[in-house]
């Protein structure tokens, strides 16, 4: 059970969660840059220039997004199997020790702060960004898109956070 619970919660599950995230952030960042770059683009050749760029963020972000897809995948299966191993052995010692609330805390709190900062970017960035004489499109299109993908990503864990210690604590009672 001790496995199953560091696979669902462990450091090292964390730091691939944030390479993950970084990852599509990276490579909305390259999007972004195409999406400006289109927006000014005077001429055939810095639009083909700036369809290239968007191409190759959209080739980080997809992989990206697909393997935090996979991570939730796999956290739903560590979850089931946690519940069904549990389930045949409910000693109480045992399984106060899934709690593993210092985990649970750091979970919700590096993914509250992915939220905030995602609703920010998304909100607040390009209300002052944007306007007459100051941005275009493409920078709204950057900031949205950016901070909808740190959004999604904290409310990803934030739930498995939550999710995690009502599984423990359901388990432990």
């Amino acid at each position: 059970m001790a496995e199953l619970n560091r696979h669902l919660l462990g450091g090292a599950r964390l730091s691939v969660f944030l390479l993950w995230v970084a990852a599509l952030q990276l490579g909305w960042g390259i999007c972004g840059a195409g999406f400006i770059m289109l927006d000014e683009s005077l001429d055939p050749f810095s639009g083909l220039f700036a369809c290239f760029f968007v191409a190759l963020g959209l080739g980080a972000v997809v992989p990206a997004v697909f393997f935090l897809a996979r991570g939730v995948r796999r956290d739903r299966r560590a979850r089931e199997r946690l519940v069904q191993w549990a389930a045949l052995d409910g000693d109480r010692a045992a399984d106060a020790r899934l709690r593993e609330p210092v985990l649970s805390v750091v979970w919700l709190l590096v993914s509250v702060a992915l939220c905030a900062l995602g609703l920010w970017i998304s909100l607040a960035v390009p209300a002052e960004a944007t306007g007459p004489g100051r941005g275009g499109h493409g920078e709204l299109v950057y900031f949205v898109g950016a901070g909808l993908g740190l959004w999604i990503s904290g409310l990803t864990g934030v739930v498995k956070a939550v999710g995690h210690y009502r599984l423990a604590v359901r388990l432990a009672a």
